[in-house]
């Protein structure tokens, strides 16, 4: 569950891709009027490069609820808003770190200085040129805006300066994931111009991406149009954008058949349907994970025997089995089984026994029924139902509550027992200290952290992304977060996308939905 009750949440910026997420999301645009955005002029060879009134038509579960990608952060709306910000770098189908606005980056010999060298003659779709100088203001204002959701991921930034064409960034350690981390998740790029008024930003994006927008009616509906300025606007030949809400799950796979949109993210529920009536399903590679915390802090889990034994009573293969209709699978860390971080020696812990947890319960002191939990969400959950089971099967009691005004804050420090799910990030330092470092967003135990991490993320960040030991680095990382007692992994579900067979094949890049060379057959 996600939710957002303070001005600063970075926790924010990694909920998990879940559909009750949509319930703010509907309700801002319930009062909300038009906004016009004034539409960018075409111009040259590169607006006529696409195929005459080729649209995308695209209902978005993840619809963002901020514009502003200092504030919106890098939730699964981050793809959505990609469509009108470009970042430093991008994510290529290995989950490298590519050119996007910098043509080129290196580091200094001693690996606390970064310089990103930003291509030449590049404008956001205001006018502003896209130059050190906007790179500076975009770290400065994620690091310093009182609502930012991204201050938090940027804690190796200590400086930038800017020098024309070139942002030289200081860090606070040696860290070489900063290449990674300054993708499209975690460093939209909008105009200084336009961002100098955060609030207007918010609601009338501008950005240096492949499309501007030219409507908005917040949380319903964003029209945009292709950007001729864009970088590589070249490779792209989508004309139009029509970015709606998504209405309810049952009619998305029905209004794919007839016309109404042309691509969809849908749930695991819809795929048989959607593969059924025609369409195109993929599965997108990603780094969802779902999540039960615990806070070591306080009574129970302050008792190692009870965390013990709530690791052992998760049967993780029931979420996947119930959950994701053969899409997802089991897993008992933040990253799929195949990725570079993933730990294969950890990959059987605390596989489930139910005699085993109600062995350690009962050495713990606690009988049957004794412990008794509350786990509040925002709206019906089988995620939670899940859980309420499994632990009443070794005698722990859970009380569901249902509350549509308050969303479970993960990020709250004060809370006991609650569910949550992240996205991931494209560094996976930063995905690994989110969830178990002392002041991790996702570590509802801070400052805990487990014995043994912090030394081996700092191993992590002081090993380039190219040396020979780095997959050996960052797995031992891993493998030292996941000794955290406040955290249990549950399953992980992956984005899946229906569209009409007119539109071609997206590149796999993880997480990501990227629409250089995409084309879309017969203007529509």
């Amino acid at each position: 569950m996600s939710g957002r009750l303070t001005p600063r949440t970075p926790a924010a910026a990694l909920r998990f891709p879940r559909r009750p997420g949509r319930l703010r999301t509907a309700a801002l645009g319930t009062a909300l009027a038009t906004v016009l955005v004034p539409a960018l002029s075409a111009c040259g060879d590169e607006a006529s490069s696409s195929a005459a009134g080729a649209a995308l038509k695209w209902t978005s579960s993840y619809f963002p609820t901020h514009w502003d990608p200092v504030v919106g952060g890098s939730g699964a709306q981050f793809r959505e808003l990609a469509l009108v910000y470009a970042s430093l770098t991008r994510t290529d189908e290995d989950g490298k770190a590519v050119p996007d606005l910098a043509k080129s980056w290196e580091y200094n010999g001693k690996g606390d200085v970064i310089t990103f060298h930003l291509r030449p003659h590049l404008k956001f779709s205001d006018g502003a040129p896209v130059d050190g100088a906007a790179v500076k203001a975009a770290i400065e204002r994620a690091k310093k805006q009182k609502n930012s959701a991204l201050f938090g991921d940027l804690t190796s930034i200590k400086s930038v300066d800017a020098k024309g064409l070139d942002a030289v960034i200081h860090l606070s350690q040696v860290d070489y994931q900063i290449p990674q981390l300054l993708g499209e998740r975690v460093l939209q790029i909008a105009s200084p111009k336009a961002a100098a008024s955060p609030g207007k930003l918010d609601q009338n994006p501008v950005g240096a991406g492949p499309f501007t927008v030219t409507q908005l009616v917040p949380g319903t509906k964003a029209v945009l149009k292709k950007n001729p300025d864009y970088w590589d606007a070249k490779n792209i030949h989508i004309d139009n954008v029509e970015l709606t809400s998504a209405p309810d799950a049952s009619t998305v796979v029905s209004g794919l058949q007839t016309g109404v949109y042309n691509f969809a993210d849908i749930a695991p529920s819809q795929a048989d349907a959607a593969k059924k009536a025609g369409l195109d399903v993929f599965v997108q590679p990603g780094f969802n994970a779902a999540n039960i915390s615990l806070n070591t802090n306080k009574a129970p889990f302050d008792n190692d025997k009870v965390v013990d034994a709530v690791r052992y009573a998760v049967n993780r293969q029931e979420f996947v089995d119930k959950l994701t209709f053969g899409y997802g699978s089991a897993t008992n860390q933040p990253f799929p089984k195949g990725y570079v971080a993933f730990d294969p020696q950890s990959e059987n812990d605390y596989a489930y026994d139910p005699a085993k947890a109600k062995k350690l319960l009962s050495e713990a002191g606690y009988k049957s029924g004794d412990i008794k939990l509350n786990l509040v969400i925002p709206a019906e959950d089988p995620q939670a139902e899940i859980v309420q089971a499994q632990l009443a099967k070794v005698g722990i009691t859970v009380t569901i509550k249902i509350d549509k005004n308050w969303a479970t804050p993960f990020f709250a420090k004060d809370l006991t027992f609650s569910l949550y799910g992240t996205t991931g990030r494209d560094s996976a330092a930063q995905t690994l200290t989110a969830h178990f470092g002392p002041n991790g967003p996702l570590n509802l135990s801070s400052p805990y952290e487990p014995a043994g991490f912090e030394a081996a993320i700092a191993k992590v960040r002081q090993t380039p992304l190219d040396s020979p030991d780095y997959t050996k680095v960052l797995q031992a990382a891993t493998r030292a977060g996941l000794k955290s007692k406040a955290l249990v992994f549950t399953y992980a579900s992956p984005n899946l996308i229906a569209k009409s067979k007119s539109i071609s094949d997206l590149p796999k890049n993880p997480a990501h939905i990227d629409w250089t060379g995409v084309t879309i057959a017969g203007g529509n």
